[in-house]
C-alpha cells in the first residue's frame, strides 16, 4: 500500500483480501478488519471488482469503498477508500 509501512500492514495479523461467492469478501491490515459487498463489472476495458465495506479499525466502527483488477504478473492491484479517513492504492500478491 502506498500510504502504510508493512510493520503497520503486519499489526494485527497478516493482511489479506478475499473475494469470496458473488458478492462478499473480507479484507483486514493493521488494526482494520472489514467485510466487503462487491459489484464485478469493467473497468477501462477490463475485469473489475467494485466494492463498499464495513467493519472496525482500532474497534471503531469504520467503513469506505475501493475498486480492484487483475494487474502485470497476475496481482491485484486497485484502491482503497476509509471515508473521512485515508485511501491508499494497493497491489496484492497471491499468497
Amino acid at each position: 500500500m502506498d500510504v502504510w509501512d508493512n510493520d503497520f500492514l503486519d499489526f494485527v495479523q497478516e493482511p489479506h483480501f478475499t473475494f469470496q461467492d458473488r458478492s462478499d469478501g473480507e479484507i483486514a491490515f493493521g488494526a482494520l478488519k472489514g467485510f466487503l459487498d462487491v459489484r464485478y463489472g469493467t473497468r477501462d476495458g477490463s475485469a473489475c471488482a467494485e466494492f463498499s465495506w464495513e467493519g472496525h479499525d482500532e474497534n471503531d466502527p469504520s467503513c469506505g469503498r475501493g475498486w480492484a483488477m487483475i494487474g502485470t504478473a497476475g496481482r491485484l492491484v486497485g484502491h482503497f477508500y476509509i471515508h473521512h479517513g485515508d485511501d491508499s492504492a494497493f497491489v496484492c500478491e497471491r499468497g
